[in-house]
């Protein structure tokens, strides 16, 4: 929920939240001894969307951690060509990784995590797996923190079909910076994503040029510049650090806008905005993702540290 409302790919700090390691397994740390975290979307159609995320330090060697990740598409109608329904079906993807930080020295942080993917749509299945690397640096007060990762490093073991040819996953490097002003409540990051493909931008195949009725020109297909195509591989995110107690979250997503807005009626497409309370024993986040006027998501976490459970 976090990480959702902060425009996804939260990578940039380096706290006691177990759930931000499964994003930056640089951000795996001692902080994290002994918790738990348990999180699920609440999406359209029945769709499900979770995580469970737990991490253990073992002193100077590092902090360990393994997590589960799921989508279930619930129950589908199956038809036969003339679109009949004939039965039913269910689809779902999974992940299960294991990771490890280290902190190297007082200023930088290291970490890896390895998962194993497993899809299943219908009677066919495709199982892979990928590499998350990632390093953070942190300033001696801390309030700044740069971090650079590689997510999604990996291959299909087997695919969908015997003879179908296996396909590497999308790996997407990334960049991240952090500041916590001094004197305020505020945390501002960016994170840049997608740093091996420079056009995020999509054409359509079948867009046809369109001749201007007032002069009569051609007009051709529109295509995006320079500064449409640098502004979509950013993310901006806002922490409000309300004490100690609460926190309130806000993140836009420019690429996501422009993928998903409707175009009479773009609102508030990629925005997130989000919620969260400590407690002495538990943190409760919740998690509004806004993908278009015609839909959204709310997600919700609950993590604890189970050495907080014996005062």
């Amino acid at each position: 929920a976090r990480s959702g409302a902060l425009g996804r790919h939260f990578i940039t700090a380096y706290d006691n939240d177990v759930n931000l390691g499964v994003n930056n397994p640089a951000l795996w740390n001692e902080e994290m001894h002994r918790s738990i975290g348990f999180n699920q979307s609440l999406h359209a159609a029945g769709i499900n969307h979770g995580k469970v995320s737990y991490a253990q330090h073992f002193g100077e060697a590092g902090t360990g951690a393994v997590h589960m990740r799921y989508v279930a598409y619930g129950r589908m109608d199956r038809t036969n060509e003339n679109g009949d329904v004939i039965g039913t079906f269910s689809a779902g993807d999974f992940m299960l990784g294991a990771g490890f930080g280290r902190r190297v020295n007082p200023n930088l942080s290291v970490g890896a995590n390895v998962n194993l993917i497993w899809s299943h749509l219908e009677a066919f299945n495709s199982v892979g797996f990928s590499v998350d690397m990632g390093g953070i640096y942190l300033a001696d007060d801390e309030r700044t923190q740069v971090t650079a990762l590689v997510r999604n490093a990996g291959a299909q073991f087997s695919s969908y079909f015997p003879d179908q040819e296996r396909q590497p996953l999308p790996v997407n490097p990334m960049l991240g910076i952090a500041h916590k002003l001094e004197h305020a409540p505020f945390r501002f990051s960016i994170v840049a994503h997608s740093l091996n493909r420079w056009d995020l931008t999509y054409l359509d195949p079948n867009a046809q040029p369109t001749t201007d009725p007032l002069t009569g020109e051609l007009v051709p297909v529109e295509t995006a510049g320079f500064g449409e195509k640098l502004a979509r591989h950013f993310i901006y995110q806002l922490e409000v650090l309300g004490g100690d107690l609460m926190r309130i979250r806000l993140a836009f997503d420019y690429q996501r806008r422009r993928e998903l807005l409707v175009p009479n009626r773009p609102g508030m497409a990629g925005f997130s905005t989000g919620v969260g309370f400590n407690f002495h024993r538990f943190s409760i986040d919740y998690g509004l993702v806004i993908f278009s006027s015609a839909g959204f998501s709310n997600l919700l976490t609950f993590r604890t540290n189970f050495d907080k459970w014996k005062s």
